[in-house]
């Protein structure tokens, strides 16, 4: 598996050296411990001006990941995303957002055969700037900071260890403008998270505010000939401090979304 991924980095890499609005690609959030995870979403975005200049951005997605002891990223259910964003290019290169979320993730017994033993669900909101640097004909740099702020609850609704938890997220981001042809661009990013939580279980408690974990990712954008649809598949790498998962690489996952892309309609 380990060697299979090598490959697709090199190759990713490789047409990005070979071969204008940028692309979000929908990436993939932190599935926990695992060995390998596989991300799937749909988005709708919308033009919301006639400028271009605001635009929103909703999807479903799904998650499924392995066992700690295997490598099958189809092995169990890991997660439900129902996510609502709402963009704003309010000055040359700058760009703000805020979003609601929604998530459902099965949590996992942590010893063989890592049965299901609960379900967990999560609010957030957050708000994201981003600035975008232009270097050279072919080549964008954006990065950006994103708060988060996040409410955790059982099934039916009651308490769980971890009441509630504020992240701050920095990424940053280098695409290249591979062809014109089917709008086709290579992108490269590392993303640093840092949060603090509030502890119901098993006394009421702060933990310290540090450093999580670092997401690297590579991805692969185009859009499909004579449609409105854009494409992105790719690779992430997720490092989190003191998992298992991170004496063996980090968690490799494979992730591919669609997004359906709507223009500005005057009502």
């Amino acid at each position: 598996m380990m060697c299979s991924i090598k490959k697709i980095l090199a190759t990713l890499f490789l047409i990005g050296f070979i071969g204008n609005t940028l692309k979000a690609q929908i990436s993939p959030p932190g599935l926990g411990d695992a060995n390998t995870a596989l991300w799937t979403a749909f988005g709708v975005k919308r033009q919301l001006d006639s400028l271009g200049k605001k635009q929103a951005l909703s999807y479903i997605a799904i998650g499924r990941k392995s066992s700690p002891d295997n490598d099958n990223l189809l092995s169990k259910q890991a997660i439900l995303v129902i996510n609502h964003e709402v963009y704003h290019s309010f000055a040359p290169h700058q760009q703000y957002s805020y979003a609601l979320s929604y998530r459902r993730q099965p949590q996992y017994e942590s010893s063989a055969p890592y049965e299901k033993e609960s379900t967990e669900q999560e609010f957030r909101i957050y708000g994201r700037y981003a600035y975008t640097f232009d270097l050279g004909k072919k080549w964008k740099l954006k990065n950006t900071v994103r708060q988060e702020f996040r409410k955790f609850f059982a099934a039916d609704f009651s308490k769980v260890e971890e009441d509630f938890q504020l992240r701050t997220r920095i990424k940053s981001q280098l695409t290249y403008n591979l062809s014109p042809t089917n709008n086709q661009k290579l992108a490269l990013s590392a993303e640093a998270l840092f949060s603090m939580s509030h502890l119901n279980d098993p006394d009421p408690q702060w933990t310290s505010f540090g450093y999580r974990e670092m997401r690297i990712a590579a991805y692969y954008m185009f859009t499909i000939p004579h449609s409105p649809f854009t494409v992105d598949v790719g690779y992430m790498n997720d490092l989190i401090r003191d998992s298992r998962s991170i004496h063996h690489g980090g968690v490799h996952y494979l992730a591919a979304d669609i997004i359906w892309n709507i223009p500005y309609h005057k009502n």
